[in-house]
């Protein structure tokens, strides 16, 4: 039977960025280095097959530090940590590992420099999620109030409403993120920002990426987790920028085939966490299916690198 045309645009940006390339070269080489078991403090990155790859080759996943021994290393995950989980690991003697994104990173020390001014901080981001409870986790408490929607910055309690900053999670949705901080700045005009962007360089290609190929397809398929934030936004953005169907898939057997049925066009990306083999492996699945043409859909070209701690480079 003669396959149906079907023309595959596969966004690019796409998948892994420095930040989740970096933490998972530190387990890797935690491994290499100490031999297994590494422990690592709640998942590395969000992302399944890439978890169940690392503890394949002898990571422990664990939610809490009380979960790990003592006398092995532990690894904290690309989200970022409160400042209590390091003290703690210091208290314990424990050998650490920060596999925290230098981007978070920012958020932190940005976050700890408004704090000194005597500003009060309020973040932009999602409740329960590990990178908010980090950023948060950097000051005391009170001293960060966290809004998750412009309806949340009217009912701000606020010390001083002439001292403020604001940060965000690294992984929201660019257009969101922006009718917050006007909500903010329209009720504290003295509020302060960032120098740059809290959003990172990847998740804003990433989304800028999809917003190109969403006027062109009938459906839209986001290779990511459920737990992963920033490939949830990417679904937000295609439904935003005209491709009613996006949806999100972990593997190629999560495609609903059904749905798919009579589209023309269907657009391909890939979380920050979600590696490029899962992408080869949906792209094969609709040449099983589909007479596929493919069409790359660039909107920009990133080259950023993050070296690992010190204490991995050294010769063990």
């Amino acid at each position: 039977m003669e396959k149906p045309a079907l023309t595959l645009y596969l966004a690019a940006p796409r998948g892994f960025c420095a930040g989740v390339d970096r933490a998972i070269k530190i387990v890797e080489m935690a491994l290499e280095k100490w031999g297994a078991p590494v422990y690592v403090r709640h998942e590395i990155v969000h992302n399944r097959f890439v978890v169940d790859g690392l503890r394949a080759k002898g990571a422990v996943f664990v939610e809490e530090l009380s979960d790990c021994p003592p006398d092995r290393p532990v690894i904290f995950s690309a989200h970022g940590v409160p400042k209590s989980v390091p003290a703690e690991a210091r208290a314990r003697e424990m050998l650490y590992v920060d596999a925290t994104c230098p981007l978070v990173s920012k958020v932190h020390i940005e976050a700890e420099r408004h704090n000194q001014k005597g500003l009060q901080m309020v973040m932009i981001g999602h409740t329960g999620h590990p990178e908010t409870v980090g950023t948060m986790g950097q000051l005391p408490d009170g001293e960060v109030l966290l809004v998750e929607t412009p309806a949340d910055v009217a009912t701000l309690n606020v010390r001083d409403p002439q001292k403020l900053a604001f940060i965000t999670q690294t992984t929201l949705s660019v257009d969101d993120t922006a009718e917050i901080v006007a909500a903010l700045r329209a009720r504290f005009p003295a509020i302060v920002g960032p120098h740059k962007e809290d959003i990172c360089y990847a998740t804003t290609n990433r989304q800028a990426a999809v917003k190109a190929v969403a006027p062109q397809i009938d459906a839209l398929l986001v290779i990511g987790a459920p737990n992963s934030s920033n490939s949830r936004r990417l679904v937000e953005v295609g439904r935003s920028s005209g491709c009613a169907y996006s949806q999100l898939v972990q593997r190629a057997d999560d495609i609903d085939w059904r749905a798919l049925e009579g589209a023309g066009a269907v657009g391909i990306t890939a979380g920050a966490s979600a590696p490029e083999v899962l992408v080869d492996e949906v792209i094969a699945a609709f040449r099983a299916h589909f007479d596929v043409t493919l069409e790359r859909v660039e909107t920009a070209r990133e080259n950023v690198e993050f070296k690992v701690p010190r204490v991995l480079r050294q010769p063990a």
